[in-house]
């Protein structure tokens, strides 16, 4: 069989891939489980590599081919047909056309047939390559079927196939072609059937595209089909398309596109009973392959036939989870949006942060079980707090602070009859929720009313400083299964402590700013003046080490060479060329310093394995060069003490304005307490994040010191192997227990990740796989603008400058900052920003608050930001009503451009 250059589908399984590609693999492994599927035969890779043998050129073609990237579309453009005009030159052997055409008399020399290419890369479980190569319908004879064959050869190098494998990483060489030769049907209606709503994402919702004739002119694109979904083998909705068109088959060979009837074009092309019959053959083929399958089929001669069928890579993967039969459907909320960084992350890295979720979990040490694991991130179930009525109503309107569209997603999910009729019952869960929150609450009230916060920052300080004491120590001189018994206790304790001891400062700064915003609305209309009270609070330490940073870019501004070394943005060499500058050795002690206090901060800095600034120097450089370039010396602390004296002047005015207002001495008292308290507590918002930081640094080093001894002792390679372990299978390793194939594991792992890194998360799904997406409210925007979350008020115009990752970014005086998200690791580039556009967050994550602070108009939220808004586009960024509007695209001649912000 190996040496067979042609099969028939009756000797073809799923492990036959490597012969006959991905298509050709699945219709084999379909017939011989006695699915309906038209019979044929493959011409396999071995004949593809036969054929190939025969030029003289193909291994210069493949050597080009490794050079080109998948964003040179000219390039690939004149390769991808040079190569194809040279095939359809190159004779196929001998003894592969006798191969072919014996099949094919065996099949029937008079019947008509579909051509199809099938890659050993393609219709895969993690990429379908679906349309990358050449389909032929209705071939007939000899000399119709050889071309047919030779031209889906060739089609393995179309500009689409060539750039595609380029941007996935697929080895041009590696990835051979079969070609598919089946007997044509001729039906009456034909489509495509996924076995998971592929809009959704709803498992259990089998979605029908269905249209007349040949199936081609849905997949092609030319005419709108029916849409029919069935859920639980009933349908669920009906939408019946005006179908103008339909290809139909030729009797020479060939099809031909037509004109339907006019009463024809709006008919339901599949009956009820039809639809249900269909649906159940898609359950029965998803279930012998175990996944959601993506199907082509056709209904002709009273008979409903399967022409193919391929694994659905699109959805996001399901988190591993079990819902009781007959319960509501379980919401999990996405927690990098909350934290605003979306990365896929290691497995190392999602089990410290399901250890750190003080709720649902049986010990401190264990991983909480309402922290679920999907596509490399970490969602959280809500649905048990959604069963108490009163966390209907709140808790989509505190989820709107961290992002408008989960807020949203939430208030409408928890509005379903299928959520609230059957709704799990969960006895004492209000008694926990009150015995957890009643001393936060009454603490931040007392903060709020009547105590000194006045030395609230350095009280949380003091706190933090003990606590991280008490972590080093307890983590110090331990080694093996103790170490990373006590890592994981220092987790499973960490945001306990820090509710208990920190929330209810911030809280309270959060409950005053929304009171003083009510409250000045309501008394004197003003909504604006508010904003400026948010300007350069004194303790905030992302703010101070933003500070710190224009220090480090005025110091390279004295000393040239210092100055040079940074432009080099050269980390291996960094510190060792300071110490031969001018005006290094003070450099170095303000670094220095900077590391003791924030070294343990980085970009995506919520995942463990993500390295530090403290140990990559290099990510560090460009926020300081692009200060350097952005702004003049000393003028980020004058621009924050300027703040600092609007906020004052801003009090002020307000009070003064109460005074003057029916019982004004009362409202000016009132006022004047919520903004003192807003102002002293408001700056601790992000301590809590920074003490998690600090812990999350002494983690990392005693894991690494943990992996470090792992690979001395030969059980694992490398140190960064220890990422893709769980704790508790650390704790396994070092403990002396054996792991069956740990490298095929780690390994299988590995390309998990890089495959979840190519993923963008949903802000919500279901336990069925449905994405929620909410609605933003409608906004008083011009046409044409993306529309986001107001954040932080102004108006700006300027050039945009999209940075993916801040260690690469370069950033010009007057440049609007476009980014996926931003955590306290992206905060250096904003005194270089004019203004802040961001993917995902609310008004109250990390970059809007700090936004604010720094006077940044801000807008977030703007889904796809990052690609709709280009490098060097001109925009509008309103930061009061909430969009960005493209003034201006990269490279436009019309007219002149302002190059400085209004």
């Amino acid at each position: 069989m190996m040496d067979s250059y042609v099969l028939d589908f009756q000797q073809i399984d799923k492990t036959s891939l490597p012969l006959v590609g991905g298509k050709g693999a699945n219709l084999g492994e379909m017939t011989r489980a006695g699915f309906p599927i038209p019979a044929g035969f493959c011409v396999t890779t071995g004949a593809f590599r036969a054929f190939l043998e025969q030029s003289d050129e193909m291994e210069a073609y493949f050597l080009r081919l490794e050079e080109v990237k998948a964003d040179q579309l000219d390039e690939i453009a004149v390769l991808g047909r040079s190569i194809r005009d040279h095939l359809v030159t190159v004779a196929a052997p001998a003894k592969v056309l006798a191969a072919i055409m014996t099949s094919w008399r065996r099949s029937g020399e008079a019947k008509a047939y579909a051509v199809r290419s099938s890659a050993t890369a393609e219709d895969l479980p993690t990429a379908s390559f679906a349309g990358q190569q050449d389909t032929y319908l209705n071939v007939l004879g000899e000399e119709q079927l050889l071309q047919a064959i030779r031209k889906c050869w060739a089609s393995l190098f179309t500009d689409r196939a060539i750039s595609y494998r380029a941007k996935n990483g697929f080895d041009h060489r590696a990835v051979l072609l079969s070609v598919v030769v089946q007997q044509m049907v001729f039906p009456e209606v034909s489509g495509i059937m996924f076995t998971a709503d592929p809009i959704s994402g709803h498992r259990s919702t089998i979605s029908i595209d269905a249209g007349f004739g040949l199936g081609e002119a849905l997949v092609s694109g030319l005419v709108s089909a029916d849409l029919y979904q069935v859920r639980a083998g009933e349908i669920i909705a009906k939408k019946i398309a005006k179908k103008k068109l339909a290809i139909y088959p030729l009797p020479e060979g060939g099809t031909v596109t037509q004109q339907l009837s006019e009463d024809r074009q709006e008919q339901q092309a599949l009956s009820d009973l039809q639809i249900i019959e269909l649906a159940a053959v898609g359950e029965r083929i998803e279930k012998h392959y175990g996944s959601e399958q993506d199907i082509e089929w056709c209904y002709a001669e009273g008979r409903i036939y399967v022409v193919q069928s391929r694994p659905i890579t699109s959805l996001y993967p399901l988190p591993q989870m079990s819902v009781p039969e007959g319960e509501s459907p379980h919401i999990l909320l996405s927690f990098g949006h909350q934290q605003m960084m979306t990365n896929a992350m290691r497995p190392l890295a999602l089990s410290v942060l399901r250890t750190m979720i003080p709720f649902g979990k049986a010990a401190i040490r264990s991983e909480s079980s309402i922290a679920r694991i999907a596509g490399g991130r970490m969602f959280l179930d809500i649905t048990k707090l959604l069963t108490l009525k009163p966390a209907r109503r709140i808790l989509p309107k505190v989820l709107s602070g961290i992002d408008e569209l989960i807020g949203s997603g939430v208030a409408e999910f928890v509005q379903r009859d299928s959520f609230i009729r059957n709704l799990p019952r969960q006895a004492g869960l209000k008694r926990e929720i009150l015995r957890t929150a009643r001393p936060i609450v009454s603490k931040a009230i007392r903060n709020l009313v009547f105590a000194d916060t006045s030395q609230g920052v350095r009280e949380v300080n003091d706190w933090m400083t003990a606590s991280l004491k008490v972590s080093r120590t307890r983590l110090a001189g331990a080694v093996g299964p103790e170490r990373v018994m006590r890592v994981q206790e220092q987790a499973g304790m960490m945001l306990r402590a820090l509710l208990r001891n920190v929330l209810a400062y911030p809280l309270a700064g959060i409950i005053s700013l929304r009171l003083i915003m009510l409250l000045t609305e309501k008394w004197l209309g003003d909504i604006q003046t508010v904003h400026v009270l948010n300007k350069s609070l004194a303790g905030n330490v992302t703010s101070e080490m933003g500070l710190m940073i224009g220090d480090l870019a005025d110091t390279a501004r004295r000393y040239p060479q210092v100055a040079e070394i940074i432009r080099q943005d050269d980390g291996t060499r960094f510190r060792s060329s300071l110490q031969h500058a001018d005006g290094g050795a003070e450099f170095i002690r303000q670094w220095d310093r900077f590391m003791q206090l924030y070294g343990m901060r980085c970009p995506g800095e919520i995942d463990i394995t993500q390295p530090r600034w403290s140990e990559d120097e290099s990510l560090l450089l460009p926020a300081i060069h692009s200060h350097m370039r952005t702004m003049e010396e000393g003028e980020h602390r004058e621009r924050f003490a300027q703040g600092a004296i609007e906020a004052e002047e801003a009090t002020r005015e307000l009070i003064g304005r109460l005074r003057d207002l029916p019982f004004g001495w009362f409202k000016a008292k009132l006022m004047s307490r919520l903004i003192q308290v807003f102002r002293n507590l408001m700056a601790i918002r992000e301590h809590p994040k920074y003490l998690m930081i600090q812990m999350f640094g002494i983690i990392r080093r005693a894991l690494l010191d943990e992996a470090r001894l792992l690979v001395e002792a030969g059980v694992l390679r490398q140190e960064e192997d220890v990422y893709y372990l769980t704790l508790d299978e650390l704790l396994q390793l070092t403990q002396g227990e054996p792991f069956i194939r740990l490298d095929e594991r780690l390994a299988e792992r590995k390309r998990e990740y890089e495959r979840f890194r190519t993923l963008t998360p949903p802000r919500l799904m279901t336990s069925e796989g449905e994405i929620i997406t909410g609605r933003r409210k409608q906004k008083d925007a011009p046409e044409g603008a993306l529309l986001g979350t107001p954040v932080s008020v102004g108006v700006v115009e300027g050039f945009a400058r999209v940075v993916l990752r801040p260690e690469e970014a370069k950033l010009n005086k007057g440049e609007i900052l476009i980014a996926p998200f931003s955590d306290p690791g992206w905060t250096p580039l904003f005194h270089s920003a004019i203004g802040l556009v961001m993917e995902v967050g609310g008004l109250m994550t990390h970059g809007a608050v700090v936004a604010r602070e720094y006077g940044l108009p801000a807008v977030v939220g703007i889904d796809g930001a990052t690609e709709r808004i280009k490098d060097g586009d001109y925009i509008r960024l309103d930061g009061t009503r909430g969009f960005v509007l493209i003034l201006k695209p990269h490279g436009f001649k019309g007219g002149s451009t302002p190059n400085t912000p209004t």
